[in-house]
C-alpha cells in the first residue's frame, strides 16, 4: 500500500498535522496529528509502498521493543491510516 496523493504533513502550533492539499484542504474538522512515532513513520514511508513488515521493521529499528510488540503496533498503525484514509 502507499500513502494517498495529496496529502502533506504540516507543523500547526507545535503539532504534526496532515493536511490535504488544495481546494479540499480547508476542512479543519477533520485533522489528523501525528505523534512522533507516526511522524517518523510517515517520513519514511513516503512515496513507498508499504507493507505491516515494512513498517515493522522501521519500528524495531528505532526503538528497543520486541518483534511481537512492533508486529502489533504496525498493524495498529495501518489500521488506523484506512480509517482516516490515508492510504
Amino acid at each position: 500500500m502507499k500513502f494517498k496523493e495529496g496529502y502533506k504533513v504540516r507543523n500547526i502550533a507545535g503539532e504534526s498535522v496532515v493536511i490535504m492539499q488544495g481546494k479540499f484542504g480547508v476542512d479543519m474538522t477533520r485533522v489528523i496529528a501525528l505523534n512522533s512515532t507516526s511522524l517518523l513513520l510517515w517520513e519514511k514511508l513516503q512515496g513507498v509502498d508499504f507493507t505491516v513488515e515494512t513498517v515493522r521493521d522501521i519500528l524495531l529499528e528505532n526503538y528497543d521493543i520486541t518483534e511481537d510488540v512492533a508486529t502489533r503496533d504496525a498493524e495498529a498503525w495501518i489500521e488506523k491510516l484506512r480509517e482516516c484514509n490515508l492510504v
